[in-house]
């Protein structure tokens, strides 16, 4: 599944096309995705003036001057395509601007999701009211991470898979954020203490930033909006790396299921 860096990667090459141009074509070419597209999408997109492209938490976010944004979710497989040759039978939702150019949202497996929501009621919009603070912004603090834990007993790294304690954090850069902080994944959140919360919200922020330079990570559909493939698997420290030896001691990489996800880290530098 599309992470924040891929999410915020695909954001950010949209930006070059739709930032400022006019929709002279909306095309939806099926029914919806995951649910239905909204009954007045290609009403309301049709002639609008996309005035900014932006996200929050694993959702990318189509602003317009009819008040209302467009917010849409990849899902398993989405991707959006960049004046394809030709439109494909996966290719679901086609937006072209005044300018000519052509773009196609691509979901096979049809998990993703497009909605519009109108602009004063963004935050508040249910998918959005309880989402905690991002990654990358000045809410994110070792103080709100020992707030939002408390003492629970679950473990630290199905708390942070918790879009409630930081939005849009996933399996993958959790993963790479504990090991670079050295924290066990199966430890209690409420256990952790605060001098490890102080590595880990860094470290937080530093694999984010370093995953959307990259370009986000290319594991099986995900690819950017121009075609590229995202590069920073080719720097995971633990995920899918399995029986692979630890880049910093040398011991095995371990797997474990947590919550019906795979977990990979490193029994010796992961206390």
């Amino acid at each position: 599944m599309p992470e924040l860096p891929e999410v915020e990667t695909t954001v950010r090459g949209l930006a070059r096309y739709l930032d400022g141009a006019r929709l002279a074509r909306v095309e939806t070419r099926r029914a919806g995705l995951r649910r239905p597209f909204p009954v007045d999408l290609v009403q309301t997109l049709t002639g609008a003036t996309v005035t900014g492209l932006g996200r929050r938490a694993k959702y990318g976010l189509i602003h317009t001057d009819r008040g209302q944004t467009m917010v849409f979710h990849l899902g398993m497989s989405g991707r959006w395509r960049i004046e394809p040759d030709e439109l494909g039978k996966h290719d679901h939702l086609v937006l072209e601007t005044d300018s000519g150019h052509v773009l196609a949202l691509c979901d096979p497996r049809r998990f993703g999701s497009v909605d519009l929501v109108a602009e004063p009621q963004l935050a508040q919009w249910p998918a959005f009211a309880a989402l905690g603070p991002e990654p990358l912004e000045d809410g994110l603090t070792p103080a709100h991470l020992k707030t939002a834990l408390g003492a629970r007993s679950a473990a630290i790294k199905l708390m942070l898979l918790d879009q409630r304690i930081v939005a849009g954090l996933g399996n993958i850069y959790v993963c790479e954020a504990l090991f670079r902080a050295g924290i066990d994944p199966r430890k209690a959140a409420g256990k952790v203490s605060t001098a490890a919360l102080a590595r880990l919200v860094p470290q937080i922020k530093a694999v984010i930033a370093e995953a959307i330079e990259a370009g986000g990570s290319s594991l099986r559909d995900f690819a950017q909006v121009d075609g590229e493939l995202g590069y920073f698997s080719k720097q995971f420290d633990v995920y899918d790396r399995h029986g692979q030896p630890c880049t910093r001691c040398g011991a095995p990489v371990q797997r474990l299921a947590q919550g019906g996800r795979s977990t990979w880290h490193c029994a010796g530098c992961q206390k």
